[in-house]
């Protein structure tokens, strides 16, 4: 049987060396490397490309959020599941963004951590059914919130004054050339103000953006 390899990061050596002792009697498991700080972790895990990264959240000189988003970074196969004794919901949601599998409290039994790290290893979310009540509510919550966000959106969408001058001539449906003379600018300075408009208003012709900037009151 292969065994997966795991590497342990966690700034108290005493809960590095149970968490050893614990995945060692494991027959599918081997620890083949133990960090202290998150540094040491990003070095590491390049170095011995684990399988598994179990990482402690708080950390001195790189917290395990920031060890885990560079590890992702270099290494995207690596699964990685964060332990951490707060029961914070802003650090969970920090941990799953940067790439954490999973997220447990360090007051989990030995036998449903072990079961929650061949889960995550199998690609599931390791994380207990009260974590995972709150990353659905905040999925909820934000999805609740989308039109809002989706309005304010809306709403951001300025032109700059040549801009506006540009698309109300090009809206007439006239040259590059045309619009230059116009407006007393070069045709560079045309293909560029139309480039930023399509870009700012996501459409891909200036006939559509003529549209939507009339519909948005900009013309």
């Amino acid at each position: 049987m292969t065994r997966a390899r795991v590497l342990l990061v966690d700034d108290h050596a005493l809960l590095r060396e149970g968490l050893a002792g614990i995945i060692a009697a494991q027959p599918d498991l081997e620890v083949v490397g133990q960090a202290g700080d998150g540094l040491e972790a990003v070095v590491m895990a390049q170095a011995l490309q684990p399988d598994l990264v179990l990482m402690d959240v708080q950390m001195p000189a790189l917290d395990g959020i920031e060890a885990a988003r560079q590890i992702r970074e270099k290494l995207p196969e690596t699964t990685i599941v964060m332990l951490t004794v707060r029961d914070d919901d802003e650090k969970l949601l920090e941990a799953l963004k940067a790439g954490a599998q999973g997220y447990l409290l360090k007051d989990i039994h030995s036998r449903e951590m072990l079961a929650m790290l061949r889960g995550a290893l199998r690609g599931e979310a390791a994380l207990s059914p009260r974590m995972a009540g709150r990353v659905l509510a905040e999925f909820q919550r934000m999805n609740a919130r989308a039109p809002a966000y989706f309005a304010a959106e809306e709403e951001l969408v300025e032109l700059t004054r040549r801009e506006l001058e540009t698309l109300s001539v090009a809206a007439r449906g006239v040259s590059d050339k045309e619009i230059a003379e116009e407006l007393s600018i070069s045709v560079h300075t045309v293909k560029s103000h139309m480039r930023s408009i399509l870009a700012k208003l996501h459409v891909n012709t200036r006939r559509e953006a003529a549209r939507v900037a009339r519909s948005k009151g900009l013309l």
